[in-house]
């Protein structure tokens, strides 16, 4: 799984001090995470040992229909 913090909504928000990639990485960047990884950071989210992964995909980055460069930063939510 790619993790690109600017395709997520909530970029530069308050949801990104409580997210396992800033966690991890001390601030957002991108993180390409195993199923295996994945599934570990999930368990250790549930014991509250690191943050859950916070990401929220805007819907048109997602689908391929937009290009993250030209992401509109106002659309973010926290």
């Amino acid at each position: 799984m790619h993790i690109d913090c600017d395709s997520c909504i909530a970029d530069k928000t308050q949801a990104c001090d409580d997210c396992v990639v800033t966690f991890i990485l001390h601030s957002g960047s991108s993180l390409d995470l195993e199923t295996e990884e994945i599934e570990a950071l999930e368990l250790l989210a549930e014991e509250g040992l690191v943050p859950r992964l916070r990401l929220v995909m805007d819907p048109a980055l997602e689908s391929g229909d937009a290009d993250p460069a030209h992401f509109d930063r106002d659309r973010r939510r926290a």
